[in-house]
């Protein structure tokens, strides 16, 4: 079987506003085998600052394009789902690969984050064993399985 890794560190956006969602996916990161780093958004008005390198982002070195969005929905400000709208009809930021990563389970949910363009819908898991081992199992499918087109650096 191909190794299709990605051979430099992986650029991880979390979009999440809860402080304990924030730090096991934090660690889980961290436990794994593979390179990456992590940065943190609060809510969506921030997501869309880093994104589009405003305000305490303009400086390219502290918002890397992100190789991975996990977006939550739910979060204050401007929702994930307007985050997730304004990312697919965007051309400079629809290629980004978005993983919806929230507590929904409605399928109007699932059903509009699909058509707006993100590539995966997971709902968390509540228990932290289960939480870690999602986040671990993305880390490994997206940049172990999936060969993903080279990162734009602008």
């Amino acid at each position: 079987m191909q190794n299709n890794m990605i051979q430099r560190e992986a650029v991880i956006l979390l979009a999440e506003d809860d402080p304990g969602d924030q730090e096991l996916t934090r660690r889980a990161l961290e436990d794994s085998k593979l390179l990456n780093r992590l940065y943190i958004t609060d809510d969506g008005e921030e997501t869309l600052d880093y994104l589009y390198r405003r305000g305490k982002y303009a400086d390219p070195a502290l918002s890397p394009r992100p190789d991975l969005l996990l977006l939550d929905l739910n979060m204050p400000k401007i929702s994930g789902r307007q985050v997730l709208e304004q990312i697919t009809n965007d051309p400079d930021l629809k290629d980004i690969t978005v993983v919806v990563l929230t507590t929904s389970q409605q399928e109007t949910d699932i059903v509009s984050s699909y058509e707006l363009g993100c590539k995966s819908f997971i709902t968390k898991p509540v228990g932290m064993d289960q939480f870690l081992k999602v986040i671990q199992t993305l880390q490994t499918y997206w940049f172990q399985i999936v060969v993903l087109p080279p990162s734009r650096t602008e």
